[in-house]
């Protein structure tokens, strides 16, 4: 059987933490600001952590990720 490969895609929006998470950026990050407080836009900022109930599923994608 051939290797998977990695889903391109999906390699250049996640990273892999220390402990083994993935990390993603926010969207809603592009344009429209003059509506968005400035709270708001400076939590965008910041990185998240990928919720447990997308964990599996994207990890399938990213077979050979270091």
């Amino acid at each position: 059987m051939p290797k998977m490969k990695t889903h391109r895609g999906a390699a250049k929006r996640f990273k892999k933490t220390g402990s083994g998470k993935l990390k993603r950026a926010h969207g809603f990050t592009s344009h429209l600001f003059g509506n968005k407080s400035q709270k708001q836009k400076r939590k965008l900022r910041k990185s998240a952590i990928v919720h447990s109930g997308d964990f599996k599923r994207i990890r399938s994608m990213l077979t050979y990720k270091k």
